[in-house]
């Protein structure tokens, strides 16, 4: 049963600089990493296959990804929102019994969170979401069960619809990681 890692890293990051120059999933958090190397490290330590999704023409991204150990995937309508990244993805590994979908922005999730989450899939729930102090995080899991469903999202909602609609398998973890994003400078 193949579960595997998705990685969206194809946003602009607009809040973080309006003007577009300065990638924040490059910049370098407390510890040196680059945010997304932070998270792409802590979801390969969770799940062995990732899918990272960036936009066209982001080549420091992509190589820095590749090296980690991603499969890189280039969304060309990345500005049409996170669902055109997320259905790259899935497309692109439709036969997988599930997937973890994380946030190239979300560097303190640890890796530990990721593999119960992917483990409440593997015992039968169609869709897995970590909740901290009340509040639910990511990243999420789903089954296959829902591919149909992820696959005709569109626009910047992602998967929120499909939470609100459906069941979800609630993980309360003590990883404040969940609720954790890079969207200013000062989150860094």
């Amino acid at each position: 049963m193949e579960l595997v890692g998705v990685l969206l890293a194809a946003g602009r990051g607009q809040r973080f600089d309006p003007s577009g120059v300065q990638n924040k999933l490059l910049q370098p958090l407390a510890s040196g990493d680059p945010v997304v190397a932070a998270s792409a490290r802590n979801l390969l330590a969770a799940v062995p296959r990732v899918l990272a999704v960036v936009r066209r023409g982001d080549a420091a991204l992509a190589d820095l990804l590749a090296q980690l150990g991603c499969e890189v995937l280039v969304c060309d309508n990345a500005d049409d929102g996170m669902a055109a990244s997320l259905t790259l993805a899935l497309r692109s590994s439709s036969t997988a019994a599930g997937w973890l979908i994380a946030l190239g922005d979300m560097p303190y999730v640890q890796p530990q969170t990721m593999r119960e989450l992917l483990a409440t899939i593997g015992r039968g729930a169609r869709i897995a979401a970590p909740v901290y102090q009340g509040q639910r995080g990511n990243p999420v899991a789903f089954s296959a069960y829902h591919l149909p469903l992820l696959l005709a999202l569109q626009g910047d909602q992602g998967a929120r619809a499909i939470l609100k609609n459906h069941a979800v398998s609630e993980l309360v973890v003590d990883d404040e990681g969940v609720i954790r994003d890079i969207d200013t400078r000062a989150d860094l």
